[in-house]
């Protein structure tokens, strides 16, 4: 079997890589074993454009914006699935000194940062001595139908091999690689954690962490908004009225299962703060494929130019992995090349090693 390109993982990298290399007519075949507690899967799908306690913008921001809302607007239109969402994050400030960060990040800057009218409104609802903020536009992806969906597109075009790459079987030629009986030009490693397992890249400077979330019924919550103070309660099921509630940064841990810290954490704010009746229905936990310089892998490797890599995107993987993959496609097509800053060639004497 031939194909132009091979791609390890079905996540939001690997879904959005195959994606935009099949628009520009290229062959790929997608290799992922299934799983449920994968960082992309149990993600809230949010995009937020500030963070931090300084309320400061996330990295190229104003551009990853825009870029992922048209992205994922078009791969909806290809699974005839309604993916992305604009709303607004109302922020409840915890502390005196949040609401003050917020008010004067407000006065420098109106880009996404705007009052609360009516404010009183939300007495009934949540328990709050700081006031509130609101950040708009945000983004709200509904990242299960992405990623189940467009693994039915890939297994009804016979695009998809579900099992998990082993490497023994893999070679690496001159002007192409094989993986059992099937060649291809390139292959990209695009399977989160399990990217540091890789011969090849497995010198990159990985950081792992492990983040929680919990599933709960909260029937009376407008579900239009996404709500911060500490936890993030964010619309997941909206026929269930069930919320996303996380998440957790955790760099020293002995597994990836849910713990009853956490759980016992998570009812301690909510009952401090949300003023409604809710109903805990799941909680579950994932390994994030974050690095220590916060900046993604991207691109092809320095000595093997037939390997290539788009991993390494921490808490963003929503807004990098369409933007970065179509970088690569670019760098691929026409030869632009891919951001410095993300270029996984800025490793070259670590991988050359």
């Amino acid at each position: 079997m031939h194909v132009d390109y091979l791609i390890v993982g079905q996540g939001i990298s690997g879904t959005f890589l195959s994606y935009y290399l099949r628009s520009a007519g290229k062959s790929v075949l997608v290799i992922d074993k299934p799983l449920s507690n994968t960082a992309s899967r149990i993600a809230s799908g949010v995009i937020n454009p500030v963070t931090g306690r300084r309320i400061v913008t996330t990295w190229m921001i104003d551009e990853l914006l825009p870029f992922a809302k048209k992205a994922y607007q078009e791969i909806g239109k290809l699974l005839g699935e309604s993916i992305v969402d604009e709303c607004s994050i109302l922020e409840f400030h915890p502390t005196l000194q949040m609401q003050e960060a917020f008010n004067t990040r407000l006065a420098e800057s109106a880009d996404y940062l705007s009052s609360v009218n009516n404010e009183q409104n939300w007495e009934p609802i949540f328990n709050y001595h700081f006031g509130i903020g609101k950040v708009s536009p945000a983004l709200h992806l509904d990242l299960q139908t992405l990623l189940n969906g467009y693994r039915s597109f890939l297994q009804k075009e016979n695009l998809l091999f579900e099992d998990v790459l082993e490497e023994q079987y893999l070679t690496i030629k001159d002007d192409s690689v094989q993986y059992k009986d099937i060649v291809a030009s390139k292959i990209f490693f695009c399977d989160g954690v399990a990217g540091i397992l890789h011969p090849y890249f497995d010198k990159l400077p990985f950081a792992f962490n492990k983040g929680e979330a919990i599933i709960a019924e909260i029937p009376d919550l407008p579900n239009q908004y996404i709500y911060k103070q500490g936890l993030s309660l964010v619309p997941w099921d909206k026929e269930k009225q069930l919320f996303w509630i996380g998440s957790t940064y955790t760099w020293k841990y002995d597994d990836v299962l849910p713990t009853k810290d956490f759980s016992e954490k998570v009812k301690f704010q909510l009952d401090n703060w949300l003023k409604l009746p809710y109903k805990i229905v799941d909680h579950f936990a994932a390994e994030r494929p974050a690095n220590v310089e916060r900046r993604p892998f991207v691109g092809l490797h320095p000595q093997f130019p037939n390997i290539g890599i788009l991993n390494g995107m921490g808490t963003k993987g929503c807004s990098l992995a369409p933007f970065f993959a179509k970088e690569i496609v670019d760098l691929l097509l026409s030869g632009k090349p891919i951001n410095p800053l993300a270029d996984v060639g800025r490793f070259a004497r670590v991988l050359a090693r």
